[in-house]
């Protein structure tokens, strides 16, 4: 049965974009297996904290999840379709729990998440994942409470996603300086032409 190309394009972005919620919400629950079945087997994965393949990398979410909370809200999302392949994007905010100078703190990032999608075998499924930074903040979980952080301790991290940095490395990761951020715009340029090419379409 033929359908009209409007109808498959329509099906097709329902299913990108049920693809990209799975994946988030089955990162927040710790549905493992449902995560990791989000993901082409040559996916690679870019985000702060980590740099590699999707299977390291829903292994070192696994280990997050251990040592600290991490919750995702999404925006809605924004499906471009070229084929076979497509172009998710939408904005995010992390929140990140934590515990900093005895005060029960919450660590905000804003960001926008760009996904690359590739249909193959009727299924599809996740072939690349990266973050934009954007903007970060930290309150405290009480109002009234609060702490001072040295600027000397944060003036080696990108104003981005510096507060990001800071609590992560108390944490025991290391933190890429050279990721896509808003105040850089030619890192965010750079990704978003690379993206879009790959689809073979234009960037918004």
């Amino acid at each position: 049965m033929n359908l009209p190309l409007a109808v498959c394009e329509a099906a097709d972005v329902s299913a990108v974009t049920q693809l990209i919620l799975k994946e988030r919400e089955s990162r927040d629950l710790g549905r493992w297996d449902d995560m990791r079945d989000c993901y082409h087997p040559d996916a690679q994965v870019r985000v702060s904290w980590f740099r590699g393949s999707a299977a390291d990398f829903i292994k070192g979410s696994v280990d997050m999840a251990n040592r600290m909370v991490n919750r995702h809200r999404l925006a809605p999302i924004h499906v471009v379709l070229s084929g076979n392949r497509a172009v998710a994007t939408l904005s995010a905010i992390v929140e990140i729990p934590t515990r900093l100078q005895e005060i029960d703190m919450m660590l905000l990032i804003y960001a926008r998440f760009i996904y690359r999608a590739e249909k193959r075998d009727d299924h599809w499924r996740v072939f690349s994942f990266d973050a934009i930074y954007l903007r970060d903040e930290l309150t405290p979980s009480i109002p009234g409470n609060s702490i001072s952080i040295n600027p000397r301790e944060l003036q080696t991290f990108r104003p981005t996603y510096r507060l990001l940095s800071y609590v992560l490395k108390k944490h025991g990761y290391t933190i890429a300086a050279d990721l896509p951020g808003e105040d850089r715009p030619e890192t965010v340029q750079t990704l978003m032409r690379d993206v879009f090419a790959w689809a073979g379409i234009k960037p918004n």
